[in-house]
């Protein structure tokens, strides 16, 4: 039987094909993506993780046993401890140090995702919120694993491939998506499935306009250079 990710990244397809293979993916897979997309969208994402802290938070206050609980912790610790210092050692090579980092505006992209991560949490329960996470904690971890197939040691954005295609993330997939499946199996029944399809379909397309921003900032728009 499917796991519940897989069901939904199915009934999803489109959204799913459009958020993982975007232009900016296959940029940072052939390595010519311009520079000040993915350096704009590092310094977003730094705040988006912060906001997604929140949300793991959130989950772990959600949480019904320990056991949850520790599945939450877990998260957040990925965040903070793995995801967000990749984040500032790399921004530091571009004269942005992490405190910085942190008084750059959230652009409305960023406000849009993690906001409704975090209102999906808020007003619904432990799975509605995973749901929501889904497509950010489970799709960069395919993305690495794909790129890395094709990523040379020369490609500059090799370290930020290498760090979600590496056994630790992909680890950490997994036990994401099991925990999806630990929580429906007690949680879901067929008539709450379109709702949790919607929440999935929805974050998922905040993914693909999370790469646009950075494409859009790298062609001139709003916010063409990093910290602006």
């Amino acid at each position: 039987m499917a796991s519940l990710f897989e069901r939904l990244k199915a009934d999803c397809a489109s959204d799913w094909q459009d958020y993982s293979h975007h232009a900016f993916v296959e940029g940072m897979r052939r390595g010519d993506l311009p520079m000040a997309a993915f350096q704009d969208y590092l310094v977003q994402d730094y705040l988006f993780l912060i906001q997604f802290s929140r949300a793991y938070a959130l989950s772990i206050y959600k949480s019904r046993s320990l056991s949850e609980m520790r599945n939450g912790l877990e998260g957040l610790k990925a965040i903070m401890d793995v995801e967000m210092d990749l984040h500032v050692r790399m921004c530091e090579r571009w004269g942005l140090a992490e405190v910085d980092l942190e008084q750059v505006p959230e652009k409305t992209q960023t406000i849009a995702y993690t906001r409704f991560v975090l209102e999906a949490g808020n007003a619904g329960d432990l799975l509605d919120l995973y749901v929501a996470l889904a497509p950010c904690m489970i799709g960069y971890g395919e993305i690495g694993a794909r790129l890395a197939g094709d990523a040379t040691d020369d490609n500059p954005y090799a370290e930020w491939i290498n760090e979600y295609a590496s056994d630790g993330y992909q680890e950490l997939v997994q036990a994401t998506i099991a925990n999806l499946d630990e929580l429906a199996s007690v949680m879901m029944t067929e008539a709450r499935y379109p709702q949790l399809k919607r929440l999935f379909g929805a974050a998922t397309r905040l993914e693909s306009d999370f790469w646009q921003m950075g494409m859009d900032a790298a062609r001139g728009g709003e916010g063409g250079e990093a910290g602006a």
